[in-house]
């Protein structure tokens, strides 16, 4: 049975999610999905810690379904402007991962992490990409060597 790695860029697929559809992704039908087509055997979640009790319960869920969530606190600049980015982080965890597994499932539609897809090819491995249409970097999709869009049963809807 092939193994899998699952990291979920929570703040992209909030706000891609939202963005596209005014909902919320299912990361239970994510989780199902590809349970189907292998073992998961880790699964990381990063999202920002802003403390408020929605989110906590929120993160207790993904817990629930076997992701290890990584938090990050909230910056609030001066400015105004905010800073809470995971992406050196999910390829720190990507990279040490790869070695170990079948499969790398990144669910983030940023282009950011279109070298971090390659090299995971590079090394022989299947580079899984699950983004929003149209809002997912077509250099993400095509690192990937695999890209599924966000829609349907991926979709909580209300």
């Amino acid at each position: 049975m092939k193994t899998i790695a699952l990291f979920a860029d929570v703040q992209n697929l909030y706000y891609t999610v939202r963005q596209a559809y005014g909902c919320h992704f299912n990361y239970a039908a994510l989780w199902a999905e590809l349970s189907r087509e292998g073992r998961i055997v880790e699964a990381y979640a990063y999202a920002i810690d802003r403390g408020d009790a929605r989110q906590q319960q929120f993160q207790q869920i993904l817990r629930n379904l076997g992701f290890q969530v990584k938090l990050k606190p909230y910056i609030q600049r001066s400015d105004g402007s905010a800073k809470g980015d995971w992406d050196v982080g999910i390829t720190i965890d990507v990279l040490e991962c790869a070695p170990r597994v079948d499969e790398i499932v990144l669910a983030s539609g940023d282009g950011d992490f279109d070298l971090l897809l390659q090299r995971v090819r590079a090394q022989g491995k299947e580079a899984t990409a699950y983004g929003v249409p149209g809002l997912t970097a077509q250099a993400l999709i095509r690192a990937a060597s695999r890209y599924v869009p966000i829609e349907g049963a991926l979709l909580l809807k209300n």
